[in-house]
């Protein structure tokens, strides 16, 4: 039986609506599963371009869609699945453990990302059969 190491999930913020527009908010340990310990976003993307292309060891992330669309493909070592982000207030949690990659960019896009930790560059694996090595040792 395969043990997954990493956990993805759409995570759905809240919104409050009056006439002079609409305003969400997250709150870490509430809206997302961690302390945020560092925010930061994409934009100016080409649309033809990837990002991405790594999977964290411990570092967890909540990503969204602040403007335009995207793509993400979800790798975690067993299956693949593709998720859209497009809507501000739903955001898409991947754990450690898991390969993303991301494309697909719409003009304008711009993607935010929660993090649990600051950045190491030792918690990451930049190379896929590395952290399919890691995948198969764990089980």
């Amino acid at each position: 039986m395969k043990k997954k190491l990493g956990e993805v999930r759409e995570v759905e913020l809240p919104q409050i609506h009056d006439f002079r527009g609409d305003l969400t908010f997250i709150e870490g340990n509430s809206h997302v599963p961690f302390d945020i310990k560092r925010v930061y976003y994409l934009y100016n993307v080409p649309v033809d371009s990837e990002r991405g292309g790594h999977a964290h060891r411990d570092l967890q992330q909540v990503l969204f869609a602040l403007s335009g669309s995207f793509r993400v493909k979800i790798d975690d070592g067993f299956d693949t699945t593709d998720y859209w982000l497009r809507d501000p207030r739903k955001g898409l949690y991947i754990s450690q453990m898991v390969w993303r990659e991301m494309d697909s960019f719409s003009q304008g896009a711009v993607c935010m990302v929660l993090a649990s930790l600051p950045f190491d560059e030792a918690d990451y694996y930049r190379d896929y059969d590395m952290f399919r090595q890691a995948v198969s040792a764990a089980n």
